[in-house]
């Protein structure tokens, strides 16, 4: 079905730390309050981030990353994730054009995917400590690639009126439209940790609340019309939108086997685009919580572990004694299990000396540092999401580490690293790859399912 790209605006940034997340997820939630019904989405391998888009806009958030989908799959899946939706908001990862080192310009940058998207940039500057400085920056911006100059600017963190008056003063110098100027709130703080913000799932209440004062701080300094003006400049560029039901492929439907996922607090690094392709496959998606349900799902014959945070939730995870042994005998059984990063650590042995399923010969513990980036990785072993040979382009992020680091069939190989597990019907990996970039894994997954319908 043909359909055209929506309204769009990136939220760029000159680096890291400038706020894109905080102006980001309080666009989405002040156009929302009022009617514009935005589509959120996010640069690169964050799971984090969306999960506070989602909050503010009441929609899914999605992630667009040309390393780990492809670039020709960015604009569909943009129409498929804003259908019904009036504007797209893409936050940006890093800086606007920071992306995979060695690989510049089409390097998945926010820069890289605004020129595939034919989207107008807004660049949010964290303006402390400088003023004509600002006019600098931006003309900097505007000439390095014109074809992704900012069209409007943001900005954040500003201290007196008599700092933002010069700070306007500035853009004009450049030509560069303000589109906000937002005070410090030095309140509006999202607690993180090791991996980052404290995902909205696991911060609860406070989360809603957070979200609802970065709502109120856009909605009192941000030009939203003038944002919305700027995304109706965007081409609407005719798009056939991504479909799961055509990336799987001709599948027998008509009885779905239930493949259970594993969500809640502990496991939140998921992509929305897993389940609906599972479905798409002949999947009946349910979705199960380590820390509470004691049993799978009535019928389940797949299980997938995706990664999250279950380091923060040990007493918990291991006090449920009842499904880690479900779990177990699972695996005894023959039943298909895809884990990734959290999901490697939870069927280990033991995770900082907690007990966890037992289904790997493997300790894990918190390490000394981030491991963290894009893998090219080549499958060593046939398992329920690869063929032997199979290369696939991952993503590693954990500061945990396994002992051992593999098993006697290793799961993948990247330069001189052996990595992950495949044992039985079980594949277990740090690597985390995201299933709208590989539909024939879901299509195999789902395919090679036995047991009750």
């Amino acid at each position: 079905m043909s359909a055209v790209l929506p309204p769009r605006v990136v939220i760029a940034a000159p680096s890291s730390g400038s706020g894109k997340t905080t102006i980001t997820t309080g666009l989405l939630g002040a156009l929302a309050a009022r009617g514009t019904v935005p589509a959120p989405f996010k640069i690169g391998p964050d799971y984090v981030d969306p999960g506070y888009h989602a909050l503010a806009s009441g929609r899914p958030g999605r992630n667009l990353d040309p390393v780990l989908c492809g670039v020709e799959r960015l604009a569909p899946l943009v129409a498929h994730g804003a259908a019904g939706a009036a504007v797209a908001v893409v936050e940006g990862v890093m800086g606007l054009f920071d992306g995979r080192l060695g690989s510049a310009p089409d390097d998945g940058s926010t820069a890289h995917v605004a020129r595939v998207l034919r989207a107008p940039v807004v660049l949010v500057v964290d303006a402390r400590g400088q003023h004509r400085s600002v006019a600098a920056l931006l003309h900097g911006f505007r000439t390095f690639d014109p074809a992704v100059a900012p069209a409007g600017v943001i900005l954040n963190r500003v201290g007196t009126e008599r700092h933002a008056d010069a700070l306007r003063a500035a853009c004009a110098e450049v030509g560069v439209p303000v589109l906000g100027v937002v005070p410090r709130r030095a309140e509006l703080a999202v607690p993180s940790r090791h991996l980052g913000l404290i995902t909205a799932a696991e911060h609860g209440a406070a989360a809603r609340d957070a979200v609802d004062a970065m709502t109120a701080l856009v909605a009192a300094h941000v030009d939203l019309d003038g944002v919305e003006r700027l995304a109706r400049s965007a081409p609407a560029t005719p798009m056939d939108p991504w479909d799961p039901v055509q990336e799987v492929g001709p599948t027998d439907r008509r009885a779905p086997r239930v493949v259970a996922v594993a969500g809640g607090p502990a496991f939140t690094f998921g992509y929305p685009e897993h389940a609906e392709l599972l479905r798409a496959a002949g999947g009946d998606v349910v979705v199960v919580d380590p820390l509470r349900d004691e049993a799978l799902p009535e019928r389940t014959a797949a299980l997938v572990l995706p990664g999250g945070f279950p380091e923060e939730h040990l007493e918990d995870l291991s006090a449920n004694v009842a499904l880690r042994s479900a779990v177990r005998s699972f695996t005894t059984a023959g039943g298909a299990v895809h884990a990734e990063c959290g999901g490697l650590l939870y069927l280990g042995r033991s995770l900082d000396g907690s007990p966890m399923c037992g289904v790997l010969d493997a300790d894990a513990a918190m390490g000394p540092r981030l491991t963290l980036g894009y893998r090219t990785a080549t499958a060593l072993a046939d398992s329920p999401v690869a063929a032997r040979g199979d290369v696939v382009t991952g993503h590693e992020f954990h500061r945990t580490v396994t002992t051992p680091r593999a098993g006697a069939d290793p799961a993948w190989q990247w330069d001189d690293v052996t990595e992950g597990f495949v044992q039985g019907n079980v594949h277990a990996s740090y690597l985390h790859t995201h299933p709208a970039g590989r539909p024939e894994a879901v299509r195999r997954f789902v395919a090679g399912l036995v047991g009750p319908p």
